[in-house]
C-alpha cells in the first residue's frame, strides 16, 4: 500500500512540476482525499494494499485512453470510438493468436489496426469537415460491427500464461499493476508534450479559437489527424492489456467504457468546449473516479446504478466550469435569473437574447473554447 501512495504522490508531483497546480487541481486533491476517508469508513478493506492493486488492475485501461482523449478535447474534438477501438483490437488479438501467430507479429498488427482506425477518423474530422461527434459515433459502431465479425460468438482463452500474467500480477518486488506502470509512463510523456512543447501550446490555442489557430500559422488539420492517430494507437495498447488481464478475447470487450473515459476527463476539469484543461487534474480524476468505484463496490451498492453515478458525474463536470459561459449564451430567463428586462443579462439588454447571433452576446459556436 505504502509503495502504491508513494508512486501516485510521484506522478503527481511530475505532473505538477510540468503543468503547474491550479485552484482547481486542489480541489480535486481535496475530493481524493474525500473518497479515500468515505471508503475508510464504510469498509475495512479499503486502505488495504490488496484492494489498491485490484483497484488499479480494473482501472487502468480505462485511466490509459483518458489520456489521449484528453488532447483530443482539448483541441475541440471528442472521440467516442475510443472503447470500440479496444474492443476491436481485443477481438484481432485473438483471432491472430487461434490462428498460431506469433505474439510480437500480433502486437504490430494489431498496433496498425489502432493507428488506421484513427486515421480514418482523423481524416473524415479535418479533411472531410465532418463533426467529430457524428463521426466517432459512426466509427463506434462500425469498429464494434468489426469486432463482431472478427470473432462472431466464438471465445478465444488460450493465451500464454506469461502474458495472461501482466493481467493479473504487480511489477516484480511492487504492488504496483503492470498497466498502472504504463499509465504512469504515457502520462508524463503526455503532460510534457502538453504543458512543454510548441504542439501542446497548439493543442491549447486550436480548442480556444480554430480560425485564431489557423491564422497563426498552425497545422490544424495535421495536429487533430495526428491526435486522432495517436488515440487509435493507444486504445489498441488497451485493448491488448484488457484482453490479457481477462485472459479472454470477445467481440463486447469493452463495452460501454467510451462514457467513463469522457466522464475522467471532463471530471479533471477539461472544458468540453476545448481551449481548457491540464494532465495534473486528469490524473487526479482517474483517482476519484476509481476510488469512488471501488468503495461503492465495497458498501455493496447496486452495480446497476453506477450509471447514475457516471452520468451525475458528467452532467456535474460540464455544467459547474460553465456556468457563467453558459449564462452569457442566452439561456432562457428561467435559467440565468429574474434579471430586469433592460438590465444585462436582460432580454433588451447587452448579451440578451434578442443580440444576433454573430454581434455582442450571440451564441458561439460550440466547437470554440473559451481561452488557454
Amino acid at each position: 500500500m505504502l509503495e502504491t501512495i508513494a508512486i501516485i504522490l510521484i506522478v503527481l508531483w511530475l505532473l505538477g512540476v510540468v503543468s503547474g497546480y491550479t485552484l482547481g487541481n486542489f480541489i480535486y486533491v481535496l475530493l481524493v482525499v474525500a473518497i479515500v476517508i468515505f471508503g475508510a469508513v464504510t469498509s475495512p478493506q479499503f486502505l488495504t494494499s490488496g484492494n489498491f492493486f485490484n483497484t488499479g488492475v480494473t482501472s487502468g485501461e480505462i485511466a490509459i485512453m483518458a489520456l489521449p482523449m484528453t488532447l483530443i478535447i482539448i483541441s475541440g474534438e471528442i472521440d467516442l470510438s475510443v472503447a470500440s477501438i479496444l474492443g476491436m483490437s481485443s477481438a484481432l488479438l485473438g483471432v491472430l493468436w487461434s490462428h498460431h501467430w506469433p505474439m510480437l507479429a500480433i502486437f504490430v498488427v494489431v498496433a496498425l489496426l489502432g493507428i488506421v482506425a484513427g486515421l480514418i477518423n482523423g481524416l473524415l474530422v479535418t479533411r472531410v469537415g465532418l463533426p467529430s461527434l457524428a463521426v466517432t459515433i459512426g466509427t463506434l459502431a462500425l469498429y464494434r460491427g468489426v469486432a463482431l465479425i472478427l470473432l462472431g460468438a466464438n471465445t478465444v482463452s488460450n493465451f500464454p500464461a506469461t502474458y495472461t500474467n501482466i493481467g493479473v500480477l504487480p511489477l516484480p518486488h511492487t504492488q504496483i499493476p503492470y498497466n498502472i506502470a504504463i499509465f504512469v509512463v504515457l502520462a508524463v510523456i503526455f503532460a510534457i508534450v502538453l504543458h512543454s512543447t510548441a504542439t501542446g501550446r497548439s493543442i491549447y490555442a486550436m480548442g480556444a479559437s480554430p480560425e485564431a489557430a489557423l491564422f497563426a500559422g498552425i497545422r490544424v488539420k495535421r495536429v487533430k489527424t495526428m491526435l486522432y492517430v495517436v488515440s487509435g494507437l493507444v486504445c489498441a495498447m488497451a485493448g491488448v492489456l484488457w484482453t490479457f488481464r481477462l485472459a479472454t478475447a470477445v467481440q463486447n470487450n469493452g463495452l460501454g467504457l467510451e462514457l467513463d473515459v469522457v466522464a475522467i476527463v471532463l471530471l479533471g476539469g477539461v472544458s468540453i468546449f476545448g481551449g481548457k484543461g491540464s494532465l495534473a487534474g486528469v490524473v487526479l480524476a482517474v483517482i476519484a473516479f476509481a476510488g469512488l468505484q471501488n468503495a461503492l463496490l465495497l458498501t455493496n451498492f447496486n452495480q446497476e446504478a453506477t450509471g447514475i453515478v457516471i452520468g451525475v458525474l458528467l452532467l456535474v463536470s460540464v455544467f459547474a466550469p460553465n456556468a457563467g459561459r453558459l449564462r452569457q449564451m442566452g439561456l432562457p430567463r428561467w435559467v440565468r435569473g429574474r434579471g430586469a428586462p433592460g438590465g444585462p443579462g436582460g432580454r433588451g439588454g447587452p448579451g440578451g437574447g434578442s443580440s444576433s447571433r454573430g454581434g455582442p452576446g450571440g451564441q458561439h459556436s460550440p466547437a470554440i473554447g473559451s481561452g488557454t
